[in-house]
């Protein structure tokens, strides 16, 4: 966090649209630093923010039970994390810009990692390039399970 955008207040919000915010505020009126969001569909994000955006370490949580856990740059996933689809498959690795991309492994839903393997090199969530990439998968673990 950026020493110029020190928290100043904490407190709560509702919104118009229902979304809460309980958390803390920088001088700009900013979401800054640790906060709790709640969407009105169910959606709910805990984590950092930086100037109102989503930004260091979080976990979000959709309304149809999909989940990332790890971290964030300017409101997208972007690092190292895990996303857990709705329906059991999960992802983890590294992320830029909101997409899988980077060197990672996906585990399907019977907790297989497909035949051949999906491991590997992913760009724009297609895997690229088959790679063992232990270190990868292990620094999305330690993110996520913080």
């Amino acid at each position: 966090m950026d020493e110029e955008r020190k928290i100043v207040k904490h407190g709560g919000f509702r919104y118009n649209n229902g979304t809460k915010y309980v958390g803390n505020w920088n001088e700009n009126g900013h979401k800054q630093g640790e906060g709790h969001e709640a969407y009105s569909d169910g959606s709910r994000y805990d984590g950092e923010y930086d100037e109102g955006l989503f930004n260091g370490l979080g976990v979000l949580v959709f309304a149809d039970g999909a989940k990332y856990e790890g971290e964030f740059f300017q409101g997208w996933f972007h690092g190292s994390g895990i996303f857990w689809r709705a329906d059991g498959m999960r992802y983890e690795g590294e992320f830029r810009g909101g997409k899988i991309w980077g060197l990672g492994l996906t585990t399907f839903k019977d907790e297989t990692n497909g035949f051949p393997r999906y491991e590997g090199f992913f760009k724009e969530c297609k895997l690229i390039r088959k790679t063992k990439c232990p270190e990868a998968i292990q620094k999305a673990q330690k993110v996520a399970f913080m």
